[in-house]
């Protein structure tokens, strides 16, 4: 758009009429200044506590702002109140810790329970006993988030028979005793190297490993579930064992249907 002669243009933000070059400028007056929001003082803070007594319960991470207040009783005269505001910040601090690591436990244990659901229900399923050996051996390593998952089974012969599977290892007779002892079914070990004995070729990645009895019937030979994994603290001794037993005693029942029906 182009400026005409008497028309009106801006110049430094402020409107102002074409003038002679000669003509003196007109002295800007300052206007009032603008008006600054006040400032929040130490009345609007008490007035809106009165209004809102359950302030620190909703924020309580606001205790941790504040500055406990120091009494001046005297040379000698110590303020014990200053030290028990003190210890009970640091008390709120602990149970906000411990509190997110609830959180932060819980919400795995409950991932790990849906991860042995799932892996409950694909062995049920299963159409076939070769099919359940081969959802054992390669389909659970994906659904429990492990390395690898196999099946032992003691036995007696001289000669090693043909195994049906990849995974599923023949074990000298009373090695599960050995291993787990006589009164155990579950066995955690971390920092470990892998037994080929119960891992064959994958032993090298396996650096903890959790070991399950499993007992078919009292004819049939005592069997073992080894679930290894590359990470060397993941099945530490102390860890809770309820969901690896309800999941070695499915495979248990699940096994025994089979041979069963093989009679």
């Amino acid at each position: 758009m182009f400026f005409r002669s008497g028309s009106r243009r801006k110049a430094s933000g402020v409107d102002v009429a074409d003038r002679p070059q000669d003509q003196p400028k007109p002295v800007r007056t300052a206007g009032p200044a603008t008006a600054r929001p006040s400032e929040i003082g130490a009345r609007e803070v008490m007035a809106y506590l009165r209004q809102h007594p359950n302030f620190l319960d909703r924020h309580p991470d606001a205790l941790r702002l504040l500055r406990a207040p120091a009494c001046q009783n005297g040379d000698g005269v110590l303020d014990f109140q200053h030290f028990m505001i003190e210890r009970l910040r640091h008390d709120l601090a602990r149970l906000q810790g411990e509190h997110n690591s609830l959180i932060v436990t819980s919400r795995g244990n409950l991932a790990g329970q849906c991860r042995v659901h799932k892996a409950a229900l694909a062995m049920l399923r299963a159409p076939s006993f070769e099919h359940l050996l081969q959802i054992v051996t390669t389909d659970l390593a994906v659904l429990l988030d492990v390395d690898i998952v196999t099946l032992g089974v003691e036995s007696s012969a001289s000669r090693t028979p043909r195994l049906p599977l990849h995974g599923i290892h023949l074990l000298p007779s009373g090695m599960v005793d050995k291993l787990l002892g006589p009164n155990r079914d579950v066995l955690f070990c971390t920092d470990i190297q892998g037994d080929p004995t119960l891992f064959g070729g994958a032993a090298g990645l396996v650096r903890s490993q959790a070991l399950l009895r499993l007992s078919f019937s009292r004819s049939a030979p005592v069997g073992l579930m080894c679930i290894g994994t590359r990470v060397p603290d993941t099945f530490q001794p102390g860890l809770g064992t309820e969901l690896l037993t309800f999941l070695s005693r499915t495979l248990e029942i699940t096994i025994a249907q089979w041979l069963d029906r093989g009679r």
